[in-house]
């Protein structure tokens, strides 16, 4: 169990020492720890609040059981919000995890979620899974009447390198009958997607 002093160091106004102090929260959690941290989520002190975010996506796979729990059964906007943007920090901090069904799941639940605040979040951090949620992504853009959700879904399209994302992107652009906010979207997210695919190819590679 991390100490006390680790917990306090969340706060700290130096964002290095708060970066210690996540990092050795990660590497001595048990499941108090987790627990401890959840509870945090809704802290109004937002440095605290994202700090506890930041921990969590270091601990990784077992944090996303009540993550995903939190998210869909919380009644706060912020604490569901802070589960969405900590399931993305899971993702960011261990891309060699293949990102659990039951996290997929509860995202694509929370799409469904009528805070912006939440479905946003809940977008934001499937495009941060990348490829693997893209099946999700379409489905809920297919379905989907709400503007805001769709052009939130169409901007993670642009940040996910998969050739699947360029044609449901480009199938948008030239659809006549797409609203044009959402045509505008796509063609920007699109554009930026190439731009990610062109510095990809460019990167040397480390053979």
């Amino acid at each position: 169990m991390p100490s006390e002093q680790l917990f306090e160091q969340l706060k700290h106004p130096n964002p290095n020492l708060r970066e210690m102090a996540m990092v050795d929260i990660a590497e001595t959690y048990d499941e108090e720890t987790i627990t401890r941290l959840m509870g945090i989520l809704g802290a109004e002190d937002v440095t605290y609040r994202r700090a506890a975010v930041k921990a969590l996506g270091f601990i990784g796979a077992d944090s996303i059981p009540p993550l995903v729990d939190s998210l869909l059964n919380n009644d706060n906007v912020t604490i569901k919000a802070s589960c969405a943007k900590a399931l993305a920090q899971v993702a960011s901090n261990h891309p060699e995890l293949t990102f659990p069904e039951n996290g997929m799941q509860g995202l694509k639940l929370a799409m469904n979620d009528p805070n912006p605040v939440v479905h946003i979040a809940s977008v934001m951090a499937l495009g941060v899974v990348g490829s693997p949620s893209l099946d999700i992504l379409f489905e809920t853009l297919k379905n989907t009447e709400n503007l805001g959700l769709a052009v939130a879904i169409i901007n993670a399209l642009g940040s996910i390198p998969d050739k699947r994302s360029i044609e449901v992107l480009t199938e948008l652009m030239e659809d006549k009958s797409v609203d044009s906010y959402v045509k505008e979207s796509a063609t920007s997210a699109l554009s930026r997607l190439e731009m990610v695919l062109n510095y990809q190819k460019a990167k040397p590679s480390k053979s």
